[in-house]
């Protein structure tokens, strides 16, 4: 999970600044309950999955560009909108095109006009490169045009009418203000008037308070994707992992490293006593970084039926010898929310040979067999025999497993081997082997699949952490090389070995360099219906930095091309229960049962620090001019007049509302 560790420290991402929001309306049950002395999960309820931006109109005030991405900082220097070029809205092109505005208008002044009216009309031009290009020209607002100038404070409005009444027709293309506004300033002035006055150009440069910290911190490039959080629970040890029992009760199963998991109801409460409680048998330490414990968890596909789920932890057995144990467990048939300790059945047990690189994923795919996820042994560069054990397939470390738990083999193994695994006629090979060449894959999930047209169904994508140059993203293919220890990333590793190593290597669909990260933490391909503006994105980060990324694939090409994300401000996430800040080290990210995404932290990676907090990934984009719900089943108290979700394309068999809360009354339309 881990390849170095620098100094632990809360992970706080900075507002931009703080400016006056105007009214929202929003979920009272949104984000944690301060009155509650129970760790809380979230406020959704069975066959519900509400979404936490709930507001009607817009939104104002906050940095913002005119294509609805945040202000930037251009990567070139800009010749003409010069005074936004540390923060603003506009690159080198735009930059251009305004400047061809510019000259295009002073070509058809005389040099008296041009020397009264240049300054004003380069200003009036340039608030397309403002940060507040958004707020200035309306464009946050749905429900009203784009406006053709940007709004212009009565004062500077009356001095460049003034002066400069002539240009207006050369400024816009409307004809309603060329006919009427040229002779009338009262009224000219009146259009480009905007309701908050701490808005409009040129206030909106000497207002202190919004431009105290703007640009100061600049999250991401252009097109960067603005996410906000939600903190649904804290005070958790390294949690390492959250699943939920598809089984329609909405439950969420939270692990921490040191072997105990914990019930999340529905209603957001957490259950005093835990799931799963073994940490007298994990081994775990206090140590920062340490990569062995409770490391994985799967409930069986037909789990509603039998009861029985996986767990994978590190163990010290009575040689003191220190191994992996993948094991199955039952529900007690008596309490829903209680394991039975005593159902344990082991199914495989791994020694290893150095405390790192223990794997530690286990998954069911959509064939219904589980994959095992082990590390290649530890240590540094697979220094295992004359290959590594990664390469080795006659070892089950460094691997890519496939068993079937319902059943044994004829050799007494307490799982069937699948018959179409792809090694099972070689005798050099562990049937086992699914892949291999894999270094530590940490955190790996299946993708649901596009909800309407269902491809990428059963995809199995994977973070695997590098050795000291490169990260990288996999998709698990059927009896795949991943190239380690012979490549890293795209390049050679181990270059003798890489030199006489297959062609036919699976790459990756993306890797990163240590400028990027230094350890990557598998993520989720969102299939949810809170934010279809997230859709088909496949959404990771980094332990070691924290910085959160996407993918996003081209259906031509196939190929995956990365995303930036940037959580927004105090400002941009000024909801009630939302934050824009997050402890630093990610462990794991986690789906529940409506496709929802979260992903889990701390501030202290040590596995007895009560440092660690559940966060649910809200786009708050995902809007519709009101409440967004996204319904399996229509609530009894919810009756729609129509349904829509502003354009977007709902999976199939859903419906939506929009909604505009009062209260706990729930105004559809």
């Amino acid at each position: 999970m881990i390849e170095s560790y620098q100094e632990a420290q809360d992970f706080h991402i900075p507002d931009l600044r703080k400016p006056t929001l105007k009214k929202v309306h929003v979920w009272p049950c949104a984000g944690r309950s301060s009155s509650s002395p129970r760790a809380s999960f979230s406020c959704s309820r069975v066959f519900l999955c509400l979404s936490l931006l709930c507001w009607v109109g817009s939104l104002l005030g906050h940095p913002q560009c005119l294509d609805y991405g945040p202000p930037f900082q251009p990567p070139v220097h800009l010749e003409f909108c010069s005074s936004y070029e540390n923060f603003g809205c506009c690159d080198q092109e735009r930059d251009t095109s305004v400047a061809a505005k510019y000259r295009e208008i002073m070509d058809s002044i005389d040099p008296w006009g041009r020397k009264l009216c240049g300054t004003y009309i380069k200003d009036i031009l340039c608030q397309e490169c403002s940060p507040y290009a958004a707020h200035l020209y309306d464009a946050e607002n749905p429900r009203t045009p784009l406006r053709n100038l940007p709004g212009l404070c009565f004062d500077y409005c009356s001095e460049f009418h003034f002066n400069c009444r002539s240009a207006i027709s050369l400024l816009t293309s409307d004809e309603h203000v060329r006919e009427c506004c040229e002779r009338n300033k009262t009224h000219f002035c009146n259009l480009l008037h905007l309701h908050d006055e701490d808005y409009c150009f040129p206030n909106v440069l000497k207002n202190t308070v919004l431009n105290r910290n703007l640009g100061s911190v600049v999250e991401g490039h252009k097109g960067c994707l603005q996410l906000c959080l939600a903190e649904v629970a804290n005070g958790l040890r390294n949690p390492v992992l959250m699943l939920h029992a598809n089984d329609q009760t909405h439950r969420a199963f939270v692990a921490e490293q040191l072997g105990v998991v914990w019930v999340y109801l529905p209603d957001g409460s957490r259950l005093e006593e835990p799931f799963l409680d073994i940490k007298s048998i994990v081994l775990a330490t206090p140590w920062i970084g340490d990569e062995r414990g409770f490391l994985g968890m799967a409930f069986h596909p037909n789990y509603k039926h039998n009861g029985k789920f996986y767990i994978y932890y590190s163990y010290m057995d009575k040689k003191r010898v220190e191994k992996v144990r993948i094991s199955e467990l039952k529900v007690l048939a008596s309490d829903a929310n209680k394991a039975d300790p005593h159902s344990e059945r082991n199914l495989l047990e791994l020694e290893e040979p150095a405390a790192n690189h223990n794997g530690g994923q286990l998954l069911f795919g959509v064939d219904g067999y589980m994959y095992v996820f082990t590390g290649d042994g530890g240590k540094a560069g697979d220094p295992f025999g004359k290959f590594g054990n990664a390469q080795n397939k006659s070892v089950l470390l460094g691997k890519v497993l496939r068993i079937d738990v319902d059943g044994e083999s004829p050799d007494g193994k307490p799982y069937r081997i699948p018959p179409d695994n792809p090694f099972v006629s070689d005798p050099k090979a562990r049937p086992e082997v699914y892949a291999y060449g894999v270094r530590n894959m940490w955190r790996c999930a299946v993708d649901r699949g596009d909800p309407v047209t269902k491809k990428g169904r059963g995809r199995i994508f994977c973070g695997d952490v590098g050795q000291n140059r490169f990260e990288e993203i996999d998709i698990i293919v059927k009896g795949g090389n991943y190239g380690w220890r012979a490549k890293e990333g795209f390049e050679c590793y181990d270059t003798k070995l890489c030199r006489n190593s297959s062609l036919d290597d699976i790459l990756p669909i993306y890797a990163y360099g240590r400028n990027v990260g230094k350890s990557v933490t598998g993520g989720y391909v969102y299939r949810g219906c809170e934010s279809p503006n997230l859709n088909g994105l496949y959404i990771f980060g980094d332990f070691m930095n924290g910085r959160l990324m996407a993918l996003q694939e081209d259906e031509k090409t196939n190929k995956w091309k990365k995303r930036d994300i940037c959580i927004g401000s105090t400002k941009v996430c000024a909801f009630p229960g939302m934050i824009s800040s997050y402890s630093k080290f990610i462990i794991s990210f986690a789906e529940d049962e409506a496709g929802e995404l979260y992903f889990l932290s701390t501030s202290y990676p040590s596995a007895y620090a009560p440092h660690g907090s559940l966060y649910k990934i809200v786009d708050p984009a995902s809007s519709c001019g009101s409440t967004v719900l996204c319904l399996k089943q229509r609530p009894l108290n919810v009756t729609p007049t129509s349904v829509g979700l502003g354009g977007h394309i709902l999976p199939h068999g859903w419906s939506s509302l929009c909604c505009t809360i009062s209260g706990r009354k729930a105004l559809c339309h």
